[in-house]
């Protein structure tokens, strides 16, 4: 309470307005002297510090309502004109300070930009190139291409996710063309590695940002992709808005399941596989969020792992 705040902040004033109280007591009582004479400045004493005490209580409320709408009140004297002006200096340090930082991150997130787009340039020329072979090291170099490129495409989801200037032009899209297009990504890994692929049309029309969408499911069974050796990989919808992404790999362990859409954390697996960042179900859950989408994970070590996402929940609107 403001009032047992205000008493402790006044607690040597209090103290020294008892002292007097005790020393005029005490005076009546050792000399003797007549009630008139020690009760009447007692009283007034005791009135005059009533007053200044309502006063200054008045006082330390308005202060504090105005420090609480981050205000700072005229100061009452000296020290707190002093407390004031160091407040102003670190207030205008922090000011530069943030100003830096923005400025710092601005440049970053322009020179990681540029390098994420022109280093796609060189993947699309190499890629072409490996478009008229179909041999095992064609398929192999393009695999390996697609990782590459979708790497920078996490760089490229990471610096968008926390940019001012991300957008959602949020629409209504057939599920199955966004299914196709991420499937059709990793066709040539499928034949690789030699994995079957279960998909039949979802018949589901989904209200999404189809950019931010695709490359979730990307995400999604390139992991599912990644880390299968045998078996393959099943997109079904298991109920109408619940999308299932399972495949027949190497799994989850359970102390590691509830973590994995954690910033960089990748558990056992990424203990084994010195490659994995620990980012792209990190990124997965921070788009699913922005969309209103609920993701999540089952799975068993040595069993493979289902990834679910329920596309019901959008809060998103439609773009006029």
């Amino acid at each position: 309470m403001i009032f047992i705040d205000w008493l402790k902040s006044r607690s040597k004033a209090i103290a020294v307005c008892i002292t007097v109280i005790v020393l005029f007591t005490v005076s009546y009582f050792l000399f003797e002297m007549p009630a008139v004479v020690v009760l009447y400045p007692l009283i007034v004493s005791m009135l005059i510090c009533i007053v200044a005490a309502v006063f200054d209580y008045t006082s330390f409320c308005a202060h504090h309502r105005k420090l609480e709408h981050n205000e700072l009140p005229a100061p009452a004297g000296l020290i707190e004109s002093d407390y004031q002006k160091i407040i102003a200096e670190l207030e205008e340090k922090m000011k530069r300070s943030s100003a830096d930082a923005a400025e710092d991150y601005s440049n970053m997130i322009d020179y990681y930009t540029v390098w994420a787009h022109q280093i796609k340039t060189p993947i699309a020329a190499m890629r072409l190139s490996l478009q008229s072979e179909d041999t095992e090291a064609a398929r192999k170099l393009t695999a390996d291409l697609n990782r590459i490129e979708e790497y920078v495409e996490m760089v490229l989801t990471f610096l968008r996710l926390d940019s001012d200037s991300t957008d959602y032009l949020i629409g209504e899209y057939d599920l199955d063309d966004i299914i196709r297009t991420s499937v059709r990504k990793f066709s040539r890994e499928f034949i690789l590695k030699k994995l079957t692929l279960d998909y039949m049309s979802v018949n589901y029309t989904v209200l999404t940002d189809e950019k931010w969408l695709t490359f979730v499911i990307e995400q999604i069974i390139s992991n599912a992709v990644k880390y299968t050796q045998e078996g393959g990989v099943r997109i079904y919808m298991d109920e109408p808005g619940i999308l299932c992404i399972e495949d027949t790999g190497i799994g989850i362990s359970a102390e590691d399941l509830p973590r994995v859409f954690e910033n960089g954390y990748t558990g056992f697996n990424g203990r084994e596989d010195k490659r994995a960042s620990g980012i792209g179900l990190y990124l997965c859950k921070r788009i699913t969020d922005n969309l209103g989408y609920i993701i999540s994970a089952e799975s068993q070590i040595g069993r493979g792992t289902t990834i679910i996402l329920d596309l019901r929940t959008a809060r998103l609107g439609t773009e006029d």
